[in-house]
């Protein structure tokens, strides 16, 4: 993984590895991230590796995705070097508060995570989706009556169907993505209830069944998170995002990974 660690003179990163407490204490409240990354040439941001639509190895091992055309856009507007870094959801904000990142993508807001992090603006859609073929009509939830459901078992998923369902649908849970996909594409089921991560995915390879999300259960948008007090760099980033919003980049990229066009509701809390 790369550390950016922005230090004055090379005194002071003697200074940084004899005294790493006080050293680093220092640097953070002096710390002005968009200064150092302009002065860097680098952002550093951290991302899921095998997290697709939104972030995973390609063919040449580069990294692509949802999340991967934004960060490189907001490189870009910065006028620096992408740097991505392959995070887990356990250290990500370690990452992001010892400063190895300067950027986290996906991040769900949360009153917790606000007490460590701050959020830039939400850039990017997560829902939980009923997805049927098409020629199957479903509207809202009244319309699951005595229709087969699809669903990870004891997921968010899972709480949020039960919660909507009639009491005459016929909820099938299974223990992991790839069984519920498997039940829906060989018809064991009618429909299926996924996050719009997963269900880009099926989307995208069912000609034949021609798969459609029928509509929402929850939305919850991902955000970027980044340290707190950093406004400068968190204006920066909410430009990018607002730009991207407003010429249809974003709209693009949903449409290119997420295949469905963006629909900017679903990136309000």
């Amino acid at each position: 993984m790369t550390i950016r660690i922005a230090l004055k003179s090379s005194i002071a990163a003697v200074l940084m590895l004899g005294t790493a407490g006080f050293g680093f204490a220092t640097q953070a409240a002096n710390a002005d991230a968009l200064a150092d990354i302009t002065k860097a040439g680098t952002i550093n941001v951290g991302v899921f590796a095998d997290f697709p639509p939104f972030s995973s190895a390609s063919a040449d091992m580069s990294l692509k995705g949802y999340d991967m055309d934004v960060a490189q856009y907001i490189a870009d507007t910065l006028k620096v070097k992408l740097n991505p870094v392959a995070v887990t959801g356990q250290n990500r904000i370690p990452y992001l508060n010892d400063h190895r990142v300067d950027l986290l993508m996906s991040v769900g807001y949360s009153k917790e995570r606000e007490q460590v992090i701050d959020f830039a603006a939400a850039y990017a859609p997560y829902y939980i989706a009923v997805i049927g073929p098409a020629a199957l009509s479903v509207k809202g939830k009244e319309d699951l009556a005595d229709k087969s459901i699809a669903v990870n078992r004891g997921t968010l998923e899972d709480t949020s169907l039960t919660e909507a369902a009639p009491a005459s649908a016929d909820i099938k849970r299974f223990d992991n993505y790839n069984s519920v996909i498997q039940a829906f594409i060989s018809g064991q089921t009618q429909l299926m209830v996924v996050g719009n991560d997963v269900g880009a995915q099926v989307l995208a390879k069912q000609d034949v069944l021609k798969p459609e999300q029928k509509f929402q259960l929850l939305t919850s948008p991902s955000h970027i998170g980044l340290n707190k007090n950093e406004d400068s760099l968190k204006k920066a980033v909410n430009d990018a995002i607002a730009k991207m919003l407003a010429d249809g980049k974003l709209d693009a990229s949903s449409q290119a990974w997420l295949k469905t066009p963006l629909n900017p509701d679903n990136l309000k809390d």
